[in-house]
């Protein structure tokens, strides 16, 4: 069964809403490295200063303090940014939390403001908040539904939309505007359900909102269920587009999860890339892990043995459209794993980060360095302006396929990239285009409705 996206459908309203709290503190505690602490034992190194801090293994770092001297020869750095690098496994939304509630001051002044710059020699002093419950309140939220039966609903995730609430997005989700739209059942959360802010992970299949959420590397999936994601099934990150697929009841969840779990789901992304990877298609099979020099993204580490927690991760992807004289292109990208920011980061391993992500490389200035010479001097103004104008990824899940969890018929849906993402590919066309028409036949057998679009 295929089915191509359609428009969006009314919906009805429903009281419902889900508390999101914390899990108990388990028994046992671990160190965590540089945090200052008024410990006087004899330290060995510069970084040993920093320990003797200690908090439960649940990763709830409520009362842990900071006391530092910015170092020397830093220009400026925003605070909750300097604070962020000083304490390991505490995330950047916890940090401005605690600025914003008053618990930080720089030179014996309390600020509140998180971008409050720091300088070299200020003295800061900083106490990481408790963590306060989250509470998923249904929202009156368009959603663009692409199919709905009793037990599962196919949604096509706009860009800037974080699916879940979490620390620093607690409303404004995709599941706020699934709990408007119809009714879960109640479910009873034991105590094993309940997450702290370090266990708000996902299992494998899951992309996270990562910027909020950079420590959880080895998370157990089983942990993480159901306690703030009624539901949902695999996550987008925030800036990427496309379909997504939402569990009605736990029997469809549980069936839906062993699909993910297995690698049996169908799942096809495209993207613009910063350049043309070489060869034009392949498969990539490098691990990933966190981004050793910048903690706020992950990487593509070649070899296991030089980094404990990078985790098999493995792409194909295949040019289907050569764009912009060669500055950019189209590619398909088939997951064989579900890792944090995977696309992403192989991306950015083969040398062609995509369009718009800035944090992978795939920045402004180095898109118009590879379009702006092949580019017409009467389109380069509006080559410019759409490049500028880029706030995301230019990345979009176009196909997913599954077994309906309940009648075991293969459901498959396909549905276009948005304005934004189709706005700049028809300007990179206008510069110049190479198309692989062999994937032309194959692509427009599985998405004929919508093949025009992209092979115009």
């Amino acid at each position: 069964m295929l089915m191509v996206c359609g428009s969006t459908k009314s919906f009805l309203s429903h009281s419902w809403s889900l508390n999101l709290v914390t899990r108990r503190p388990r028994r046992g505690f671990s160190r965590v490295s540089r945090i200052a602490a008024s410990h006087s034992s004899t330290r060995e190194s510069d970084t040993d200063q920093y320990e003797g801090a200690l908090v439960d293994r649940t990763g709830n770092f409520s009362g842990v303090r900071l006391e530092e001297t910015v170092e020397k020869g830093l220009q400026k750095s925003r605070l909750d940014s300097w604070i962020s690098t000083r304490l390991d496994g505490v995330s950047r939304a916890r940090v401005q939390s605690s600025i914003r509630a008053g618990l930080v001051s720089v030179n014996g002044r309390v600020i509140d403001k998180v971008s409050h710059v720091v300088r070299s020699g200020d003295e800061v002093k900083c106490t990481i908040s408790d963590l306060q419950p989250l509470r998923a309140e249904p929202e009156d939220i368009p959603l663009d539904i692409v199919y709905e039966d009793a037990h599962v609903l196919v949604v096509n995730k706009p860009a800037h939309m974080v699916v879940h609430p979490a620390p620093g997005n607690t409303n404004g989700t995709l599941v706020n505007g699934i709990l408007h739209h119809c009714t879960f059942p109640n479910i009873a959360f034991s105590s094993a359900g309940m997450l702290s802010e370090s266990e708000c992970g996902s299992d494998d299949e899951i992309d996270r909102s990562f910027e909020n959420r950079h420590l959880y590397d080895e998370i157990n999936s089983s942990r993480c269920t159901d306690a703030i994601r009624p539901g949902i099934v695999h996550r987008l990150d925030k800036g990427t587009s496309g379909l997504l697929v939402v569990a009605k009841d736990e029997h469809s969840h549980s069936h839906l999860s062993e699909q993910f779990k297995q690698h049996t789901v169908q799942r096809v992304y495209i993207s613009l890339s910063s350049g043309i990877p070489s060869p034009i298609s392949g498969r990539i099979d490098i691990p990933i892990g966190r981004d050793p020099s910048n903690r706020v993204r992950m990487a593509a580490i070649p070899c296991l043995a030089n980094h404990k927690h990078a985790r098999h991760a493995a792409s194909r992807y295949k040019v289907i459209e050569v764009l912009g004289g060669g500055g950019a292109a189209l590619v398909e990208w088939r997951l064989e794993t579900g890792r944090t920011h995977q696309i992403r980061a192989h991306a950015k391993y083969l040398g062609i980060p995509l369009l718009g992500d800035e944090v992978y490389g795939g920045t402004k200035s180095m898109a118009m360095s590879l379009l702006q010479p092949k580019t017409p001097a009467n389109s380069r103004a509006n080559l410019s302006k759409l490049i500028s104008k880029l706030e995301r990824p230019c990345l979009h899940a176009l196909m997913l396929g599954f077994k309906h969890p309940h009648s075991g018929e293969v459901l498959q849906f396909s549905c276009p990239p948005p304005s934004d993402f189709a706005e700049i590919l028809f300007l990179l066309r206008a510069i110049s285009t190479v198309k692989f028409s062999a994937y032309h036949v194959q692509f427009s057998v599985r998405a004929s409705a919508f093949a025009s679009l992209l092979f115009k």
